[in-house]
């Protein structure tokens, strides 16, 4: 897809991850944290497509990439801080 000259108008979080550099699972992460917004208004559980026109002006945004890396490690603290808090009160 990186080899494209055009990019299609909506593109799938598979997609979305490969242009923005980040994994395929941290798609929803940003999403939820609103610094992603899916096309239409699909259900929580329903397929989800991104504006091809927005990721491209994202991917070369400095402080939106910098908001979106410290949403995740925001993310991944809290889920881990959780798990450590689980396991010492067992």
């Amino acid at each position: 897809m990186l080899s494209v000259h055009r990019l299609p108008g909506r593109l799938t979080p598979e997609q979305v991850a490969m242009c923005l550099g980040f994994e395929q699972s941290n798609i929803s992460i940003l999403v939820r944290a609103k610094l992603l917004k899916p096309l239409g208004h699909p259900p929580a559980n329903g397929n989800k497509f991104f504006a091809s026109c927005e990721i491209e002006r994202l991917r070369i945004d400095v402080d939106w990439l910098s908001r979106a890396s410290d949403a995740l490690v925001r993310h991944w603290k809290k889920k881990n801080s959780a798990k450590t808090n689980v396991k010492n009160n067992l």
